[in-house]
């Protein structure tokens, strides 16, 4: 990431400076390995990209599994530190899963193969890093209360045993967790609303030499 001076995390030491924002209009997410070129346009303008059915691009996950993507949000201007979107409408229910992608702090989460939601995150600094790869849901508590660090975690969502978790934090530029990742409030309970123990959730690492800026 990069692009802005380093300035002090208020939270943890070390540094997350900027957010590599979606493109204006955005037609792809980044790591998609698209099928065709191709795409159906969005009936509602600004809500929605839909991909026809033989061009539904690909996402490749760490276990080397994929998962086809049939629409996106249509983000047509760049998302802030705090920002969100949610949409939900004309989806079908189905199997959902969270794409985290640390190099762009942004989270997707996808319902029956349907971008729902999209939001700017916190992630863990180098003393407290965010773990990596697969995993699934194992807990959840809307009123979550994190002893080790005297702090509340609402609509937390538990990835590992040692306590990482998705949670609603005040998502501000120069903010950083301890290993957890960090979701706007008003998001973190829709993702609570939506998901259930057992579900996917995808952390992509940086890749190697990106660093923080």
């Amino acid at each position: 990431m990069g692009g802005t001076a380093k300035i002090l995390v208020l939270i943890a030491a070390g540094c997350l400076a900027g957010v590599l924002l979606w493109p204006a209009p955005r037609t792809h997410l980044p790591g998609a390995t698209p099928r065709a070129a191709a795409i159906v346009p969005a009936p509602v303008s600004g809500a929605r990209i839909w991909y026809a059915a033989k061009n539904m691009p690909l996402l490749s996950l760490p276990d080397g599994r994929q998962e086809i993507v049939r629409s996106v949000l249509n983000i047509t201007g760049p998302m802030q530190f705090g920002s969100f979107v949610w949409n939900e409408d004309r989806i079908p229910e189905g199997p959902l899963w969270v794409r985290i992608d640390l190099t762009r702090q942004l989270m997707s989460v996808f319902r029956a193969g349907h971008e729902i939601g999209a939001a700017v995150i916190l992630y863990g600094t180098d003393g407290k890093p965010t773990p990596t790869g697969s995993f699934s849901i194992l807990e959840k508590d809307a009123h979550h209360y994190s002893h080790s660090y005297d702090a509340p975690m609402p609509y937390m969502l538990r990835l590992t045993n040692d306590g990482v978790a998705i949670h609603g934090s005040n998502v501000r530029q120069g903010y950083a967790t301890h290993g957890c990742i960090g979701v706007p409030p008003d998001f973190a309970r829709l993702l609570f609303a939506a998901a259930k123990k057992g579900d996917l959730v995808v952390i992509l690492p940086v890749p190697q030499g990106a660093g923080k800026a």
